[in-house]
């Protein structure tokens, strides 16, 4: 399974940390771009991993439901 969907999770992880530490404007763009790169990162995964995270926002999702009613 290649990893290399892993390479813009790091970089947005770090700079969504990197983020939180400044707050100046361009902690506004960094931000942008840590998004963008969890995106991105979310779509070159592998089907599995992909699979995972559906049947976890799903069981989360409905979990909060049950919560709200």
């Amino acid at each position: 399974m290649p990893l290399l969907f892993l390479i813009p999770l790091v970089t947005g992880l770090a700079t969504g940390y990197i983020s939180k530490k400044c707050h100046d404007e361009i902690a506004y763009l960094v931000s942008i771009f840590t998004i963008l790169s969890l995106i991105l990162s979310l779509v070159l995964a592998p089907w599995p991993i992909q699979l995972v995270l559906l049947i976890a926002v799903l069981a989360s999702t409905n979990k909060f439901l049950k919560q709200i009613n």
